[in-house]
Protein backbone atom coordinates (compact mmCIF):
# COMPACT_ATOMS: atom_id res chain seq x y z
CA UNK A 1 0.00 0.00 0.00
CA UNK A 2 1.21 3.48 -0.87
CA UNK A 3 0.99 6.20 1.77
CA UNK A 4 0.20 9.55 0.19
CA UNK A 5 0.42 12.85 2.07
CA UNK A 6 -1.96 15.54 0.78
CA UNK A 7 -1.05 19.03 1.99
CA UNK A 8 -3.37 22.01 1.43
CA UNK A 9 -4.65 24.72 3.77
CA UNK A 10 -8.04 24.66 2.00
CA UNK A 11 -10.03 21.87 3.66
CA UNK A 12 -12.41 21.43 0.70
CA UNK A 13 -9.51 21.13 -1.78
CA UNK A 14 -7.75 18.68 0.51
CA UNK A 15 -10.78 16.47 1.06
CA UNK A 16 -11.77 16.51 -2.62
CA UNK A 17 -8.30 15.34 -3.64
CA UNK A 18 -8.29 12.64 -0.94
CA UNK A 19 -11.67 11.33 -2.18
CA UNK A 20 -10.43 11.34 -5.76
CA UNK A 21 -7.36 9.30 -4.84
CA UNK A 22 -9.41 6.77 -2.88
CA UNK A 23 -11.91 6.47 -5.74
CA UNK A 24 -9.27 5.75 -8.38
CA UNK A 25 -6.68 3.80 -6.37
CA UNK A 26 -8.82 2.17 -3.68
CA UNK A 27 -7.04 0.04 -1.11
CA UNK A 28 -3.65 0.49 -2.80
CA UNK A 29 -3.57 4.06 -1.49
CA UNK A 30 -3.76 5.36 2.09
CA UNK A 31 -4.25 9.14 2.22
CA UNK A 32 -2.92 11.23 5.10
CA UNK A 33 -3.86 14.92 5.25
CA UNK A 34 -2.08 18.02 6.53
CA UNK A 35 -3.26 21.64 6.45
CA UNK A 36 0.11 23.45 6.42
CA UNK A 37 3.82 22.96 5.94
CA UNK A 38 4.68 22.40 9.60
CA UNK A 39 1.98 19.76 10.01
CA UNK A 40 3.12 18.13 6.77
CA UNK A 41 6.66 17.87 8.11
CA UNK A 42 5.41 16.29 11.33
CA UNK A 43 3.17 13.83 9.48
CA UNK A 44 6.04 12.86 7.21
CA UNK A 45 8.29 12.13 10.19
CA UNK A 46 5.60 10.05 11.92
CA UNK A 47 4.53 7.94 8.92
CA UNK A 48 6.17 5.92 6.14
CA UNK A 49 5.07 8.26 3.36
CA UNK A 50 6.25 7.64 -0.21
CA UNK A 51 4.33 10.35 -2.11
CA UNK A 52 3.67 13.98 -1.15
CA UNK A 53 1.16 16.17 -3.02
CA UNK A 54 1.87 19.70 -1.86
CA UNK A 55 0.18 23.07 -2.23
CA UNK A 56 2.53 26.09 -2.09
CA UNK A 57 0.62 29.07 -0.72
CA UNK A 58 0.07 28.14 2.94
CA UNK A 59 0.46 30.14 6.17
CA UNK A 60 3.61 29.70 8.22
CA UNK A 61 5.91 27.28 6.41
CA UNK A 62 4.91 27.27 2.74
CA UNK A 63 4.89 24.21 0.50
CA UNK A 64 8.30 24.76 -1.06
CA UNK A 65 9.95 25.19 2.35
CA UNK A 66 8.23 22.08 3.68
CA UNK A 67 9.24 20.10 0.59
CA UNK A 68 12.86 21.17 1.04
CA UNK A 69 12.79 19.80 4.62
CA UNK A 70 11.11 16.58 3.48
CA UNK A 71 13.77 16.10 0.82
CA UNK A 72 16.46 16.34 3.51
CA UNK A 73 14.67 13.62 5.49
CA UNK A 74 14.11 11.31 2.54
CA UNK A 75 15.97 11.63 -0.75
CA UNK A 76 13.70 9.06 -2.40
CA UNK A 77 10.27 10.54 -1.59
CA UNK A 78 8.21 11.54 -4.63
CA UNK A 79 7.03 15.16 -4.38
CA UNK A 80 4.32 16.69 -6.57
CA UNK A 81 3.33 20.35 -6.40
CA UNK A 82 -0.35 21.09 -7.04
CA UNK A 83 -0.79 24.82 -6.76
CA UNK A 84 -2.41 27.97 -8.09
CA UNK A 85 1.00 29.73 -8.07
CA UNK A 86 2.11 30.04 -11.70
CA UNK A 87 5.45 31.69 -10.88
CA UNK A 88 8.76 30.66 -12.40
CA UNK A 89 10.62 31.37 -9.15
CA UNK A 90 8.69 28.57 -7.43
CA UNK A 91 9.09 26.20 -10.35
CA UNK A 92 12.83 26.91 -10.35
CA UNK A 93 13.12 25.96 -6.68
CA UNK A 94 11.23 22.76 -7.48
CA UNK A 95 14.25 21.65 -9.55
CA UNK A 96 16.54 21.47 -6.53
CA UNK A 97 13.83 19.57 -4.64
CA UNK A 98 13.49 17.19 -7.62
CA UNK A 99 9.70 17.45 -7.77
CA UNK A 100 8.11 14.95 -10.15
CA UNK A 101 5.65 17.50 -11.50
CA UNK A 102 4.53 21.12 -10.98
CA UNK A 103 0.78 21.08 -11.67
CA UNK A 104 -1.43 24.15 -11.76
CA UNK A 105 -4.91 24.33 -10.27
CA UNK A 106 -7.50 23.64 -11.47
CA UNK A 107 -6.14 20.27 -12.57
CA UNK A 108 -8.44 17.68 -14.13
CA UNK A 109 -8.16 13.90 -13.81
CA UNK A 110 -6.52 13.52 -17.23
CA UNK A 111 -3.55 15.53 -15.97
CA UNK A 112 -3.43 14.47 -12.33
CA UNK A 113 -3.95 10.70 -12.41
CA UNK A 114 -1.09 9.81 -14.80
CA UNK A 115 1.26 11.79 -12.55
CA UNK A 116 0.09 9.88 -9.44
CA UNK A 117 0.47 6.60 -11.33
CA UNK A 118 4.01 7.57 -12.33
CA UNK A 119 4.74 8.50 -8.70
CA UNK A 120 3.57 5.06 -7.58
CA UNK A 121 5.71 3.39 -10.22
CA UNK A 122 8.80 5.33 -8.91
CA UNK A 123 7.93 4.65 -5.11
CA UNK A 124 7.56 0.73 -6.48
CA UNK A 125 11.02 0.86 -8.11
CA UNK A 126 12.54 2.47 -5.00
CA UNK A 127 15.00 4.21 -7.30
CA UNK A 128 18.33 5.35 -5.95
CA UNK A 129 18.79 9.04 -5.35
CA UNK A 130 20.96 10.83 -7.87
CA UNK A 131 22.14 14.40 -7.58
CA UNK A 132 20.63 16.77 -10.13
CA UNK A 133 22.91 17.57 -13.03
CA UNK A 134 24.94 20.73 -12.66
CA UNK A 135 24.84 23.58 -15.14
CA UNK A 136 21.24 23.27 -16.24
CA UNK A 137 20.34 26.03 -18.63
CA UNK A 138 18.04 28.84 -17.56
CA UNK A 139 18.77 31.25 -20.40
CA UNK A 140 15.81 29.83 -22.34
CA UNK A 141 13.58 31.28 -19.65
CA UNK A 142 14.76 34.85 -20.15
CA UNK A 143 11.83 37.01 -19.36
CA UNK A 144 10.54 34.18 -17.16
CA UNK A 145 6.77 34.25 -17.69
CA UNK A 146 6.74 35.81 -21.15
CA UNK A 147 4.82 33.82 -23.73
CA UNK A 148 6.83 32.17 -26.50
CA UNK A 149 5.80 33.26 -30.01
CA UNK A 150 3.48 30.99 -31.97
CA UNK A 151 5.98 30.01 -34.68
CA UNK A 152 8.51 28.82 -32.15
CA UNK A 153 5.80 26.96 -30.20
CA UNK A 154 4.87 25.05 -33.36
CA UNK A 155 8.51 24.18 -34.07
CA UNK A 156 9.16 23.02 -30.51
CA UNK A 157 5.89 21.05 -30.41
CA UNK A 158 7.00 19.14 -33.50
CA UNK A 159 10.33 18.27 -31.91
CA UNK A 160 8.69 17.17 -28.66
CA UNK A 161 6.08 15.12 -30.53
CA UNK A 162 8.84 13.37 -32.46
CA UNK A 163 10.79 12.66 -29.26
CA UNK A 164 7.78 10.97 -27.64
CA UNK A 165 7.05 9.04 -30.85
CA UNK A 166 10.59 7.66 -30.84
CA UNK A 167 10.80 6.87 -27.12
CA UNK A 168 7.29 6.02 -25.81
CA UNK A 169 8.25 2.34 -25.75
CA UNK A 170 11.00 3.06 -23.22
CA UNK A 171 10.71 3.85 -19.50
CA UNK A 172 11.09 7.60 -19.92
CA UNK A 173 10.19 10.38 -17.49
CA UNK A 174 9.69 14.11 -17.75
CA UNK A 175 13.24 14.56 -16.45
CA UNK A 176 14.64 12.29 -19.18
CA UNK A 177 12.88 14.30 -21.86
CA UNK A 178 14.06 17.61 -20.37
CA UNK A 179 17.68 16.45 -20.36
CA UNK A 180 17.40 15.15 -23.91
CA UNK A 181 16.26 18.62 -24.99
CA UNK A 182 18.93 20.29 -22.81
CA UNK A 183 16.27 22.18 -20.83
CA UNK A 184 15.89 22.60 -17.09
CA UNK A 185 13.03 20.58 -15.59
CA UNK A 186 11.04 23.68 -14.66
CA UNK A 187 11.38 25.32 -18.07
CA UNK A 188 10.54 22.06 -19.84
CA UNK A 189 7.33 21.71 -17.77
CA UNK A 190 6.28 25.24 -18.71
CA UNK A 191 7.21 24.77 -22.37
CA UNK A 192 5.43 21.41 -22.72
CA UNK A 193 2.23 22.79 -21.19
CA UNK A 194 2.34 25.73 -23.63
CA UNK A 195 2.76 23.36 -26.57
CA UNK A 196 0.17 20.71 -25.70
CA UNK A 197 -2.07 22.12 -22.98
CA UNK A 198 -1.19 19.24 -20.65
CA UNK A 199 1.81 17.92 -18.76
CA UNK A 200 4.36 15.49 -20.18
CA UNK A 201 3.20 12.45 -18.21
CA UNK A 202 -0.43 12.80 -19.30
CA UNK A 203 0.58 13.28 -22.94
CA UNK A 204 2.94 10.28 -22.84
CA UNK A 205 0.22 8.07 -21.33
CA UNK A 206 -2.22 9.04 -24.09
CA UNK A 207 0.34 8.20 -26.79
CA UNK A 208 1.07 4.85 -25.16
CA UNK A 209 -2.60 3.91 -24.91
CA UNK A 210 -3.22 4.86 -28.55
CA UNK A 211 -0.31 2.68 -29.64
CA UNK A 212 -1.52 -0.13 -27.39
CA UNK A 213 -4.93 -0.04 -29.09
CA UNK A 214 -3.25 -0.52 -32.46
CA UNK A 215 -1.21 -3.47 -31.18
CA UNK A 216 -4.25 -5.09 -29.57
CA UNK A 217 -5.95 -5.27 -32.95
CA UNK A 218 -3.49 -8.03 -33.84
CA UNK A 219 -4.66 -11.20 -32.03
CA UNK A 220 -1.24 -12.79 -32.56
CA UNK A 221 0.40 -10.31 -30.13
CA UNK A 222 -0.13 -11.26 -26.48
CA UNK A 223 -0.96 -8.61 -23.89
CA UNK A 224 2.43 -8.90 -22.15
CA UNK A 225 4.13 -8.00 -25.42
CA UNK A 226 1.72 -5.10 -25.92
CA UNK A 227 2.57 -3.87 -22.42
CA UNK A 228 6.34 -3.98 -22.98
CA UNK A 229 5.89 -2.58 -26.47
CA UNK A 230 4.46 0.66 -25.07
CA UNK A 231 6.92 1.09 -22.22
CA UNK A 232 5.39 -0.85 -19.32
CA UNK A 233 7.43 -3.68 -17.80
CA UNK A 234 4.54 -4.63 -15.48
CA UNK A 235 1.61 -5.92 -17.56
CA UNK A 236 -0.80 -5.71 -14.60
CA UNK A 237 0.04 -2.04 -14.16
CA UNK A 238 -0.41 -1.52 -17.90
CA UNK A 239 -3.85 -3.14 -17.76
CA UNK A 240 -4.85 -0.89 -14.87
CA UNK A 241 -3.82 2.26 -16.75
CA UNK A 242 -5.48 1.03 -19.95
CA UNK A 243 -8.77 0.43 -18.14
CA UNK A 244 -8.69 3.87 -16.54
CA UNK A 245 -8.09 5.50 -19.92
CA UNK A 246 -10.53 3.43 -22.00
CA UNK A 247 -13.00 1.94 -19.52
CA UNK A 248 -11.99 -1.58 -20.63
CA UNK A 249 -9.27 -4.10 -19.89
CA UNK A 250 -6.93 -4.77 -22.83
CA UNK A 251 -8.51 -8.20 -23.34
CA UNK A 252 -12.00 -6.64 -23.41
CA UNK A 253 -10.89 -4.00 -25.91
CA UNK A 254 -9.41 -6.71 -28.14
CA UNK A 255 -12.58 -8.80 -28.00
CA UNK A 256 -14.78 -5.79 -28.79
CA UNK A 257 -12.60 -4.75 -31.72
CA UNK A 258 -12.66 -8.20 -33.28
CA UNK A 259 -16.43 -8.53 -32.78
CA UNK A 260 -16.97 -5.20 -34.58
CA UNK A 261 -14.86 -6.44 -37.49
Amino acid sequence: MYQVLVVDDEMIERMALARKLKKHFGDTCQVIQAENGLEALRMFQENSIQIVIMDIGMPGMNGVEAAEQIRKLDKGAVIIFLTAYDEFSYAKRAISIRALEYLLKPCDDEELLPVIEEAMRQAGMNAEFTEPEQGVRFEEAAGQDEEINENRINQIAGILREYVKNHYMEEISMQDAARAMNYSDAYFCKLFKQCFGQNFTAYLTQVRMNEAKKMLQNKAVNIKDVSSGVGYTDSKYFSKVFKRMTGMLPSEYRTGYNVQK
